[in-house]
């Protein structure tokens, strides 16, 4: 297959809002491929080269000129393996060396494969397939069910991978994706509900659990080797070595637990999640502020994978693996009131709130389901920064005014109103230069952004409103915090905002 090809689509892609749209492009070129090209054309719809990295930076790639071809020529696993060239050149000598390999690859290429390329390589082509899309358009160009794809890249922790095996191999290679220890997995994750009570009622009988407000980590362990990921699926196990050193005295032999890391104080009380934040992100291996890793649940057990089965068979793993003062406090219960004291507690003890679980589910891996319902004193959404507005009085000079959006299924996001309430000198500075990266275009006074940046939005509830076009605004919105660990497909759906409607 040709680059102008990927190009093209790629173009197509990014210049529709409509997510049906997306996955039918892409889909289509999908199934165009050979099974040599359907790593590499996976991988750059995906936004990224397949080499991890490729040693030329900004000034590089935007550095070297070269006239474009009129024609083209480019076969992309001909990209594939000047770019692994460019990847593999070092020593003295080797700047100049990739300049000149990035120079003759952009003179083969047409202006629009050397738009493409300069934006795969920098990982920024903005083209709107994230991750939920491509899978999507795998499944499509499979002839299978989306759930298929999505529970092997789960389980793989890799879509790309995914794909590329089973647009080569056929879909019965989806079967193969396997729970494999030191590959994470992507996390459950939780919808918001009202109130304890209210979860419980609609759940039945319940696991109610508090809700620390640190951050998740998925703990993997086989004898004395022991990593540590973040819900991103970053390692980290570097900057954590007391959580290590404290799995590592577990007794079972090996085991996948899902958990939060958080600082506590002198009295152990949790901390404020900026503190916590702010040793977890330090990249501090010793001196720092000790961490606390406390867990909700286990997804394999001395090689017996778990996450197919009822969380209460979960929680009796994890039990038999884990020291009761490294386990999160909960119950169970089918009382409503005795939900909502649970509540109460747990927020006087310092705890962010519950989160009430359906003991029957099994681990929903990279999806919101209904089987995990959260619930905090304030509520608080997760919504995507879709513009900002260039600010007045204190805040000149500094984009200020956001413009919050909710996630749509069907693609996109929903604005729900704006606000500059709860933001710091701190956040306005780093968020006007954040925004200025991501800028796609701007109309006066406003800055039209990628959706690229979640931020955690306390609100006082919901009312309709006609001005905004999901039909509904936040009264009182302000900013709680920035959430880096959280990308946009995990920001909260147009229909959970809605859910808050009275009545």
């Amino acid at each position: 297959m040709l680059l102008a090809d990927l190009a093209a689509v790629s173009q197509a892609v990014a210049s529709t809002r409509s997510r049906s749209e997306k996955i039918e492009l892409l889909a289509a070129t999908l199934g165009r491929l050979s099974p040599d090209e359907a790593p590499v054309a996976v991988s750059y719809l995906s936004g990224k080269p397949t080499q991890s990295r490729l040693g030329v930076g900004y000034a590089t790639v935007y550095g070297v000129k070269a006239d474009p071809a009129s024609d083209p020529s480019l076969e992309i696993l001909d990209v594939d393996e000047i770019l692994e060239s460019i990847a593999a050149t070092s020593g003295p000598g080797s700047k100049q060396r990739r300049e000149s390999d990035l120079s003759d690859l952009l003179a083969r290429a047409t202006p629009a494969e050397q738009e493409f390329l300069r934006g795969l390589i920098l990982r920024n082509l903005r083209q709107g397939a994230l991750e939920g899309v491509m899978a999507d358009a795998v499944a499509v160009a499979l002839g299978v069910p989306a759930d298929r794809v999505r529970r092997a890249a789960m389980l793989e922790g890799d879509l790309v991978a995914v794909a590329s095996r089973a647009l080569a191999d056929g879909s019965a290679a989806l079967g193969l994706a396997r729970l494999a220890l030191f590959t994470p997995v992507q996390p459950m994750l939780a919808r918001t509900a009202t109130t304890a009570g209210e979860a419980v009622t609609a759940v039945g009988t319940a696991i109610v659990e508090w809700k620390l407000d640190g951050a998740r980590v998925q703990v993997h362990k086989d004898g004395d080797r022991v990593s540590v990921f973040t819900r991103n699926l970053r390692d980290i196990t570097a900057r954590v070595p007391e959580v290590v050193d404290a799995a590592r005295r577990f007794e079972a032999g090996s085991l996948i637990v899902d958990g939060e890391v958080l600082l506590l104080g002198p009295t152990g009380s949790p901390q404020e999640f900026q503190d916590s934040m702010s040793r977890f992100g330090s990249g501090e291996a010793s001196g720092g502020a000790p961490l606390t890793a406390f867990y909700f649940d286990c997804l394999q057990l001395d090689e017996t994978d778990l996450i197919d089965e009822k969380l209460t068979e979960r929680r009796l793993a994890l039990e038999s693996a884990v020291p009761g003062d490294a386990r999160i406090g909960s119950i169970t219960t089918d009382d409503p009131d005795e939900a909502d004291r649970f509540f109460t507690d747990a927020v006087a003890s310092g705890y962010e709130g519950v989160v009430v679980k359906d003991p029957d589910r099994p681990y929903e891996a990279g999806r919101r389901g209904s089987g995990w319902l959260k619930v905090k004193p304030t509520h608080t959404l997760d919504l995507v920064i879709l513009a900002a507005e260039w600010g007045s009085g204190r805040r000149q000079g500094w984009l200020s005014n956001l413009h919050l959006g909710a996630r749509d299924e069907r693609g996109g996001f929903v604005m729900l109103g704006k606000t500059f309430k709860g933001l710091t000198d701190e956040l306005l500075e780093w968020q006007t230069a954040r925004f200025l990266e991501i800028e796609d275009h701007r109309e006066g006074r406003v800055v039209h952004l990628e959706p690229e940046i979640v931020y955690e939005i306390a609100f006082d509830g919901v009312q309709r409103s006609s001005r905004y076009p999901g039909g509904v605004a936040l009264r009182f919105a302000r900013v709680k915090r920035y959430r880096d660990d959280k990308s946009v497909d995990e920001a909260d759906s147009i229909e959970t905002v809605r859910s808050f409607l009275p009545g």
